[in-house]
This record gives structure tokens, sequence and C-alpha cells, in this order.
């Protein structure tokens, strides 16, 4: 029991809470996108996708509520370092030493508040509607699956299924230029985030030296780059017209009931 209250109570505890729950959050926003990028297929992908992940019941809540938990811990650990750090140096400097500081950690704070909120809007605009609330209902139409959706060659959502017209929603959501934009923006300032956060991690399980450091920074870095027009693909596409509700011939019926 000891080793698990140091980690709260503890400095170097927090720093390894911080690592642990940053891990998971980037393994969750790469394999969100992962699953996103589904958009630019046949909606049959995107729309079983989203059904799959629905039918999983209790266990995708589970997913949900144990995210939750590591962005309370991610968020209160980081506030609480910064806490520390500032009574530790008796205030803020009287000249700021900025040499050895990337950009991207010295915003580190300020992009993570601005993510947080972003990850706020994100689920009031898709997951709940309430951001969207006069056209959320005609956004989530129903949709006929004209082909099997497959996880790992085993079909989870069949050929016929009716569905939720997830690809017309999400293409329709971005429609709007000022939330395309927002997006956009909190996109890039969480791979900002990412940018530095990624590098701490290393740094704290003991993966990074001097050899390393160079290298690992090109790559953490490109990554970083990849997801962030990864993620910027979407909005962009339907500003430019390329993204459209659906193509034509999908199996689309009414709003939902």
């Amino acid at each position: 029991m000891k080793p698990v209250v140091s980690l709260f109570t503890s400095s170097i505890g927090r720093k390894f809470l911080m690592a642990v729950t940053g891990l998971v959050l980037i393994g969750f926003v790469i394999g969100h996108l992962v699953g996103n990028l589904q958009v630019f297929e046949h909606p049959d992908k995107i729309n079983g996708y989203a059904h799959f992940l629905q039918s999983l019941g209790p266990a995708l809540w589970g997913v949900r509520l144990g995210l939750l938990a590591c962005v309370i811990i991610h968020v209160w650990a980081a506030t609480v370092l910064t806490l520390e750090n500032h009574r530790a140096r008796g205030g803020a400097y009287g000249v700021k030493h900025t040499i050895q500081a990337t950009f991207a950690s010295r915003q580190m704070r300020w992009t993570g508040y601005i993510v947080l909120a972003f990850i706020g809007y994100h689920l009031a605009h898709f997951t709940l509607g309430v951001a969207q609330p006069a056209t959320f209902k005609e956004n989530l139409g129903r949709y006929i699956m004209t082909d099997d959706y497959r996880v790992f060659g085993f079909t989870v959502v069949r050929a016929g299924a009716e569905v939720l017209d997830v690809h017309s929603m999400v293409v329709r959501g971005f429609q709007p230029p000022l939330v395309a934009a927002f997006y956009i923006l909190a996109v890039g300032l969480l791979s900002l985030h990412l940018l530095h956060g990624a590098e701490s991690l290393f740094q704290t399980f003991g993966w990074r030296n001097a050899r390393w450091s160079r290298p690992l920074r090109a790559a953490v870095t490109l990554a970083c780059a990849l997801y962030f027009l990864g993620n910027l693909a979407i909005p962009g596409a339907v500003l430019t017209g390329a993204l459209t509700p659906h193509p034509a011939g999908a199996a689309a019926v009414g709003p939902a009931k």
C-alpha cells in the first residue's frame, strides 16, 4: 500500500503517474485518429466502426471511465508539480532563461488546459450533441450497411444492419468554418503538447540518453507532425468539398426515430 501512496505524495511518484497516464492517452488519441480516418473510405467503414464500439456496452463505458481517470490524474499531477516547482524557486524568475527550453515545453501548461477544454467541447459536439442541437437529430440519420464490417478478420457488423449514419454526422459537423477552424487550432495545440510530453515520458522511464536524444526528438517531432496532418485532413477535406456527407449510392435512410 505504501508504494501506491507514494505515487501520489512524492514528486517522483507524480512524475511517474504523469508518464503512465500520458502513455495511455497518447495510445488513445492515435487509435482515435486511425478510427476517424475511415471517414475517407466507404461509409460502411466508419459507420460499422462506430456501431461496433457502441455495441460494446458496459465495456465501452469501462474504457471511457478509465480514460477519464487518466485525464484527471494527469491534470492533477501536472498542476501539483507546477505549483511545487513555483514554490521551490520562490515565485517567478526575474529574468527568464529559455535557451535550453523548447517552445513546446514552455507552453506545456497552457496547451494542456486548452486541450482539456477542447475535449469537453468535442464530447459535447459529437457524443452528446448539445453543441449542435439544431442539427444533431438530422446528423444522426440511419444507414443500412452494404457490406460486413470486420475487426481482425471477424465480422462484427453484418451487411443489412441498420446503424447510425456517423459518416454524414462527422462531415456535417465540420461544415461550419468556425467549428472546423477551432478543431484545427485545438489539434495543433494538442500536437504541440504531445511533442514535449512524449519526450518527457521517455525521460521519466529512463529511455532517453545523450546518444539517443537527438534522434528521439526527430522521431517524436515527425510523429506529432503526422498526427496533426492526419487530424487536419478531415476538416480540411470537408471545407474544400473533397469530403461530402456520403457518396452517391450510399444506403442512407430517414432520420433516427
